[in-house]
């Protein structure tokens, strides 16, 4: 991996880095590639699919909708704000 791929990633993500920052990163994404690879080896023919260890059931409540009741805190830490929503740039033509 190369700084030049570091920055793609980084770039979409939508990260400014540094070039120290992008030089930290880049071994311990070259880590995170490498255990994905691991996990791609691993011999899973006939292992029975788990969504969970323990057998838990959850409990069921109300399906009430609301707001949350933090509108404006979560809106405080957008950087635009339009009409009560994050206002971003365009990403996708």
């Amino acid at each position: 991996m190369d700084i030049k791929t570091v920055k793609k990633v980084a770039s979409l993500a939508r990260l400014k880095m540094s070039e120290e920052e992008l030089e930290r990163y880049k071994p311990q994404l070259e880590n995170i590639l490498k255990f994905v690879e691991q996990l791609g080896e691993v011999d899973t023919d006939n292992v029975e699919p788990l969504a969970n260890v323990v057998d838990i059931r959850l409990r069921l409540r109300e399906d009430d909708v609301t707001d949350g009741g933090i509108a404006k805190d979560v809106l405080a830490n957008a950087p635009e704000e339009l009409e009560d929503f994050f206002a971003v740039p365009k990403v996708v033509e």
